[in-house]
C-alpha cells in the first residue's frame, strides 16, 4: 500500500496494487501503523523515518507472543473453580434432595405434634407424702420453674453448653466432636444438641444411622421452631431416660435419692445430669465411684460455664452424691400393688397423671413394716419360719396399713391380698357368734372331753381336756373340742353363712373341720371379718383408694359411704367383745396385751404349725398379723400366741401410742352383770346371708334374736367393685 501525504501532512491510504502482486491478497499490507492511530500524530512525526527506525512500533509488539501462556494458566484455574462451584452445587442439590425425601417419610409438618407422655400415678399417703408412683414412666411431669435452677443448668453444661446459641444443630459441636473423635481415634463424643436428643426420644427410633440423623436434624429444627428454649429442656428432662425404669427427673429423684427433683443438692444434680449419658452403667446404686466420676465432670463443667460458684461446687466435691439407702422391706410397695389392682373399677380410663389418696398413715406402714421384719430377722431362722404379713385397719374398714411380705425387692407377692392359708382357731369367733345368736351366751356351758365325728377325732392344743367349761372361757383358751361342737349344734352351714356374713369371700367348706378353720381365707378378709367386732356390728369391707384426682386438682372420683350396714345386733356383739377380750386376760393373747387399752381378739395355728395367726382390736384399730412360709412348709411349733403376738403387740404400741383409750362395743356391760342377767338370745340366722349373698342379689334376713336387728343395707357399687377384683367374687 502506497503512502502519500495531504497538505495537513496527514498520510493517505492508496489501495493500488504493486505490480506483480495484482493476484496475491496476501502480500496488500492492512495493518494500522501507530500513527495511523487516533492521537497518534506525534508518534508519526517521530517515526517517519525509513528504515529500521520506521519498523520500532512493530517489534514493540513482539513481546505479545508470550500472552497466550498466561492465559492458558488463567483458563486452568478458572476451569478448576468453575468445577468446584458447579460440584458445591450439585452437592447442595443432592443434600436437599436428601433432606426431603427423609422429611418425606416424617409425617406431615402441619400434623407433627410431641407425643403424650405415658401418665403417672402418684399414690399418696393418708398425709399427702408419696408412697410410690405407678405407670411407665415412674414419675409425674414437673415445671422447669419447679426446679432449683442448676438442676437443668447441670444437663445443659454436659450435655448441650451452646443450647441457648444453636437453632437445634450445632455445627460448631459437630466440628469439635469430629475433630476429638478423629484426634482420639474412635467415637468419643457425640454432636447431638439436647434438641436433637428430645427429638429422638419423642418421635425416632434408638437405631444409630444415617438416615435416623438426618430426620433427628430435621426435628430438631421443628421443635426450635415450635417452642422456647425453655420448653425444650422442660420436655426433655421430663422425657429422657435415666435408667432403672425412670423417666424424667422427678422419677430419676425419687427412684436413686429417696426425695423430689425440686429438693435435689447440686451434688445430687450434677449425678444426674451426667447419668443420661449412659444410665446403665452410670447408675449410681449399681456403679458409684463412675457416678461420681462422671458427676465431678459436670460439676467442672457448670463452673467453666459461670452455672455454679466454686465454692459451692468445692462443697459438692467434698460431699459428692450417694443414693438414698433401701428403705425398709419397701412395703409401702405392697400398697401401691393393691391400688392398681382396684384401680379401674373406679376410674376405667385416663390420659394424663392421676394423683390418689389412700387411706394409708405412713407412720402405721412403717411401724408394721418394723415389727414383721424384726422379728423375722431375729427369730426367723430359729423357729423354720420365712414370710408374714400385716394388716391394719379402721374399724370403718380403711386400710391404714398393709404389708404383705418380709421384703418388696425380694418378692413382691402379697400375702395380705392374695395369700389363701388355714385360719385355725382365728376362725372361732364366728362359730362363737353363730351359737350366741342360736340362743347362748358367754356364761353358757359345754364339755370339753374327746369328740368323734365318723372318725374324726379332733383334739386340743395341749392334749388335754377341763371338763365343764363356759364358751367364754374356751374361747379364751381355745379348745378345740368345743368349738367342734358347737359347729355341731348350729350346724357348718350356717357357720359358714356368719362368716361371709361378716365379709369373708373366699370359698368356705361347709364341714365339721370348718370350726377349726380349715377353710382358706386371706389375712384382708379376715380382719376385715373382724373389723364388725370392733365397730359395734356394722359389716364393712376393706377399702384403701380415698380419692383421685387428675394434676390440675380436679377430682375425679372420691370414696362414698359403703359397707354392709348392720350385720351383727348389738347384745351379739356385746357378748362377742367380752369373750375376746378374756383372750387378753385369762387365755392365749395375755403376752400381747397393751397396758391401758380395751382389747379383743384371737389367736390361731394350722394343722402341722404350717400358719400362724393372731387378730386383734381395739375400738379404733383391727390388726392382724400371719407368719408362716410360702411353700407350706411346718414352722418350728409357730403359734398364734408367740411370735404372731409378739409382732401384733410391737406394732400396736406405736399405733396407739398418744391415742385416748376407747372402751369396746358393750364390752365393759357384760363383763360387770352376773350369768344370771345375762338375756338369753333365741332362733338362728337362715338363708345365705352375708357379702356372697348381697352380691347375688339373694335375701339378706336379719339374725333372728331377742331384739329385732335393724335391716342391713346392701354392698355399695365401690365395694362391690372390691369385692370382685380382689377375691373373684361377682354374680
Amino acid at each position: 500500500m502506497a503512502k502519500g501525504r495531504g497538505r495537513d501532512g496527514r498520510g493517505e491510504p492508496n489501495f493500488d496494487v504493486p505490480e506483480g502482486r495484482a493476484s496475491d491478497p496476501a502480500s496488500l499490507d492492512l495493518r494500522l501503523s501507530r500513527a495511523d492511530r487516533a492521537g497518534g500524530g506525534v508518534a508519526r512525526r517521530a517515526t517517519e523515518t525509513k528504515g529500521r527506525r520506521a519498523e520500532a512500533p512493530e517489534r514493540a509488539a513482539a513481546p505479545a507472543k508470550a500472552r497466550p501462556r498466561k492465559a492458558r494458566r488463567r483458563s486452568l484455574l478458572g476451569r478448576f473453580v468453575y468445577a468446584g462451584v458447579v460440584l458445591g452445587l450439585w452437592a447442595c442439590i443432592g443434600i436437599a434432595g436428601l433432606v426431603a425425601y427423609h422429611a418425606s417419610q416424617l409425617p406431615p409438618i402441619d400434623q407433627l405434634a410431641v407425643p403424650k407422655r405415658p401418665p403417672n400415678i402418684a399414690i399418696l399417703a393418708s398425709d399427702g407424702s408419696l408412697l410410690a408412683n405407678r405407670g411407665e414412666t415412674g414419675g409425674r411431669v414437673v415445671g422447669i420453674k419447679e426446679l432449683p435452677p442448676y438442676l437443668p443448668r447441670a444437663f445443659v453444661a454436659i450435655e448441650d453448653r451452646r443450647f441457648y446459641a444453636h437453632f437445634g444443630v450445632d455445627p460448631v459441636g459437630i466440628a469439635r466432636a469430629m475433630a476429638q473423635n478423629i484426634t482420639r481415634r474412635g467415637v468419643s463424643q457425640g454432636g447431638s444438641t439436647l434438641t436433637q436428643q428430645l427429638a429422638k426420644n419423642l418421635f425416632l427410633t434408638p437405631e444409630r444411622s444415617a438416615s435416623r440423623k438426618i430426620q433427628e436434624a430435621i426435628l430438631a429444627l421443628w421443635l426450635e421452631h415450635k417452642y422456647t428454649k425453655d420448653e425444650i429442656l422442660e420436655l426433655y428432662l421430663n422425657r429422657v431416660y435415666f435408667g432403672a425404669g425412670a423417666y424424667g427427673v422427678e422419677a430419676a429423684a425419687q427412684r436413686y435419692f429417696g426425695k423430689p427433683a425440686k429438693a435435689v443438692t447440686l451434688a445430687e444434680a450434677a449425678m444426674l445430669g451426667g447419668l443420661v449419658q449412659a444410665p446403665s452403667r452410670l447408675a449410681p446404686n449399681r456403679n458409684l465411684p463412675a457416678a461420681q466420676a462422671r458427676a465431678a465432670q459436670v460439676l467442672a463443667a457448670m463452673e467453666d460455664l459461670g452455672f455454679a460458684k466454686p465454692a459451692d461446687v468445692k462443697v459438692a466435691l467434698a460431699q459428692p452424691a450417694r443414693p438414698a439407702g433401701a428403705r425398709g422391706g419397701g412395703s409401702a410397695n405392697y400398697v401401691a400393688d393393691l391400688v392398681m389392682d382396684v384401680l379401674d373399677d373406679f376410674l376405667p380410663k385416663f390420659e394424663s397423671d392421676i394423683v390418689i389418696a389412700t387411706t394409708v398413715d405412713t407412720t402405721l406402714q412403717a411401724a408394721g413394716e418394723k415389727a414383721l421384719v424384726d422379728e423375722l430377722n431375729l427369730k426367723g431362722a430359729k423357729f423354720n419360719v420365712g414370710q408374714g404379713a400385716l394388716v391394719s385397719l379402721r374399724p370403718d374398714g380403711a386400710i391404714r396399713a398393709l404389708v404383705g411380705g418380709r421384703d418388696y425387692a425380694q418378692s413382691q407377692f402379697n400375702r395380705a391380698t392374695t395369700a389363701k392359708r388355714q385360719p385355725g382357731s382365728a376362725f372361732k369367733p364366728f362359730v362363737y357368734l353363730a351359737a350366741l345368736e342360736h340362743g347362748l351366751t358367754p356364761d353358757t356351758v359345754r364339755e370339753d372331753a374327746p369328740v368323734n365325728i365318723k372318725g374324726w377325732n379332733p383334739e386340743n392344743y395341749s392334749r388335754d381336756y377341763r371338763g365343764p367349761v363356759t364358751l367364754r372361757d374356751a374361747l379364751a383358751l381355745s379348745l378345740n373340742t368345743v368349738a367342734v361342737r358347737l359347729g355341731q349344734e348350729v350346724g357348718p352351714r350356717t357357720v359358714v353363712q356368719t362368716a361371709q356374713r361378716l365379709g369373708i369371700a373366699s370359698p368356705l367348706q361347709a364341714n365339721g373341720s370348718i370350726a377349726l378353720g380349715t377353710s382358706e381365707v386371706t389375712p384382708l378378709e379376715l380382719v376385715g371379718a373382724y373389723a364388725t367386732f370392733a365397730n359395734g356390728g356394722t359389716g364393712v369391707i376393706p377399702y384403701v383408694i380415698a380419692s383421685v384426682k387428675a394434676a390440675d386438682g380436679k377430682v375425679l372420683y372420691k370414696r362414698k359411704d359403703g359397707g354392709l350396714g348392720r350385720v351383727i345386733e348389738p347384745n351379739a356383739v356385746s357378748m362377742m367383745n367380752a369373750m375376746m377380750h378374756e383372750t387378753f386376760v385369762t387365755g392365749t393373747a395375755k403376752k400381747a396385751e397393751v397396758p391401758g387399752w380395751d382389747l379383743a381378739g384371737k389367736t390361731g395355728t394350722s394343722q402341722d404349725f404350717r400358719d400362724a395367726w393372731f387378730v386383734g382390736y381395739s375400738a379404733t384399730l383391727v390388726t392382724g398379723v400371719w407368719l408362716g412360709n410360702d411353700d407350706g412348709e411346718s414352722t418350728k411349733k409357730v403359734s398364734g400366741g408367740n411370735l404372731p403376738g409378739e409382732v401384733w403387740k410391737a406394732y400396736m404400741t406405736t399405733a396407739l401410742k398418744g391415742q385416748t383409750p376407747v372402751m369396746l362395743p358393750g364390752a365393759k356391760s357384760w363383763r360387770n352383770r352376773a350369768p344370771a342377767e345375762a338375756p338369753a338370745t333365741t332362733g338362728a340366722t337362715g338363708g345365705p346371708g352375708g357379702v356372697l349373698g348381697a352380691l347375688l342379689g339373694e335375701p339378706q334376713p336379719a339374725p333372728r334374736v331377742a331384739a329385732a336387728a335393724p335391716r342391713r343395707a346392701g354392698p355399695s357399687q365401690d365395694d362391690r367393685n372390691f369385692l370382685e377384683k380382689l377375691f373373684g367374687v361377682g354374680e
